[in-house]
């Protein structure tokens, strides 16, 4: 546990993906099954554990430490396993072995998942946590808690643990993501195969995840040297990317990522039409009158376990399917796009049904044709234009030259800085050169900055960012919000109406959550706008014009 907690530390610290990918791998070298087997599953988030509740985690600590300084504590820090782990008493020791305990593992990964699974919850297993965490140091504890509440965020992603496993055993990527359902954690066979002892698994009559197939952006610079004859457009959807798997008598739903997502949409695995086939395209859900929905309204049903009446009824999904990759058993992959498509078409023609269709081929003669039907695209919810190549096949990964994705220009507003918050996760979304705090950094630095535009003469939140500021801009506006705070709600700051950002976004899209009765898609920070004072930042009424989906927007 000690080593596991060790390598998210160094994780949380390392920006350079080459580098987390190499730690991942001298870890995987160091540590035996089925350890390293739980913690791959960790990394790419499929250990799943009944977490304790915060009262059970107050409880444990409050009989340790004083509760007033444990407030005053936790207030500050803003995190409770956080704060847990930092206050935790060091066991007396009659007579410590300084080096004995710096080699000592302790408890390890395993007998933590083996006794919170035998046990059915953490919360059964308090008095386990207890002795456990008097073995660990102040990290240990924290990645203790962070896993008996669920709350455990490793900062990486499913396809970095994939990838990382794959360069450590010197497989090809696609492979271990192609046969990554066919094995559970703490996953015996994979590393069998790794080690050459074992065949590799065969996914074969189960409904497994094939790799997608992904676009590079396109600079309208790149258009010359394209022979327009040479590929098919289609319209980019603001849904999110899936792939529907129907093999072996089941169906599910992946998200591009690989993730199972079938849990949350089940009137689409319930409306399955195609028979034994794989399909690639986008999820949405779908008004009355036939056209896609916002993206605001999709994310409801994104990341639910279950999905109530009322929702499957008011916010039906939808699949717009762009590619065959198999049907009947037969791998359409090597296939060029074109033939692909030809036999997707007919596919839905021979099965048609109300939940699934063909996303529809964009007709152009030249660039400057296409280029001007993406400026002026026939729904809200389109936010650029897809190019594929008629002769390409489907290759797993991000190849160079057969799909682009043209997207339209971001949109911008200046708004005003309401709030921030210390972070309490790694920053994936950094860029090199941005900021990128690990946790212990993030409990003393805010990073999380939730922003309003004026309606009238009061300002309401549309929005909250982390990303695109620098090193040198976290510092700085850090030290703005410390000398302009003027509340404090927990580990969240009120600060004076003073300091305008840009910011960057995708689209603006309803939100009854939101007082302003709209937010930002994917807003990042393009610059601090030290020179611009608050009171010309923009107002509701500007927001409310690009809105998807309204326009006007209503008191």
């Amino acid at each position: 546990m000690r080593h596991f907690a060790e390598l998210l530390d160094r994780l949380a610290f390392t920006r350079s993906r080459g580098a987390r990918i190499r730690l991942i791998g001298d870890y995987l070298d160091r540590t035996a099954d089925p350890d390293r087997g739980w913690t791959l599953a960790a990394l790419a988030g499929r250990l799943t554990l009944k977490p304790a509740r915060p009262t059970a985690i107050r409880a444990l600590i409050g009989a340790r430490t004083d509760p007033v300084l444990f407030a005053l504590s936790y207030d500050y820090v803003g995190d409770l396993a956080e704060t847990a782990a930092l206050m935790w008493p060091e066991p007396l020791r009659a007579m410590p072995d300084v080096e004995g305990l710096r080699n000592d593992p302790g408890v390890t990964l395993t007998q933590v998942v083996d006794t919170l699974m035998a046990a059915g919850s953490a919360a059964r297993a308090m008095d386990d946590i207890a002795g456990w965490m008097d073995g660990l140091d102040t990290g240990g504890r924290r990645v203790l808690l962070k896993l008996a509440t669920g709350g455990l965020r490793t900062g990486v992603s499913t396809g970095l643990a994939k990838a990382a496993f794959a360069d450590w055993a010197g497989l090809d990527p696609a492979e271990v993501d192609e046969i990554w359902h066919a094995v559970a954690p703490p996953y015996a066979a994979l590393f069998a195969w790794a080690a050459g002892t074992a065949p590799r698994p065969d996914p074969a009559g189960l409904p497994h995840f094939r790799p997608v197939m992904l676009a590079t952006s396109l600079d309208e610079g790149d258009l010359a040297r394209l022979d327009p004859a040479d590929f098919l457009a289609e319209w980019k959807w603001d849904g999110i990317r899936a792939q529907m798997v129907a093999e072996g008598g089941a169906i599910r739903l992946y998200a591009r990522s690989g993730d199972d997502i079938s849990a949350g949409f089940p009137d689409l695995v319930a409306a399955w039409p195609f028979g034994d086939a794989v399909v690639d395209g986008e999820l949405l859900v779908m008004a009355a009158d036939g056209l896609p929905r916002p993206f605001g309204d999709l994310q409801t049903r994104i990341n639910r376990r279950t999905v109530g009446a009322t929702l499957l009824k008011r916010l039906p999904a939808h699949l717009r399917l762009y590619d065959l990759l198999s049907v009947a058993g037969e791998d359409l992959r090597p296939l060029g796009f074109a033939a692909r498509r030809a036999r997707l078409a007919a596919l839905v023609a021979e099965h048609p049904a109300a939940r699934f269709d063909l996303s529809p081929l964009i007709a152009f003669d030249d660039w400057p044709a296409l280029a001007a039907l993406r400026r002026d695209p026939p729904s809200a919810t389109i936010d650029g234009v897809m190019l594929k190549r008629r002769d390409a096949p489907y290759s797993a990964g991000r190849p160079t030259g057969p799909w682009f994705k043209w997207k339209r220009a971001p949109l911008t507003l200046d708004v005003v800085l309401m709030y921030v918050q210390r972070g309490h996760g790694q920053r994936d979304h950094a860029q090199p050169g941005h900021a990128q705090p690990g946790h212990s950094l993030q409990s003393s630095i805010h990073s999380d900055y939730t922003f309003g535009v004026w309606h009238g003469p009061v300002l309401v939140p549309v929005g909250k960012a982390g990303s695109g500021v620098t090193d040198q801009d976290l510092i700085a506006l850090d030290r703005w919000v410390r000398d302009n705070t003027i509340d404090r709600f927990g580990p969240v700051r009120a600060v004076a109406a003073g300091l305008v950002l840009e910011v960057a976004f995708d689209s603006v899209q309803p939100s009854p959550r939101h007082k302003a009765g709209l937010a930002l898609r994917f807003p990042r920070i393009a610059r601090i706008r030290w020179d611009k004072p608050a009171s010309e930042a923009d107002r509701l009424e500007d927001a409310a014009r690009l809105m998807v989906g309204a326009d006007t927007h209503g008191d």
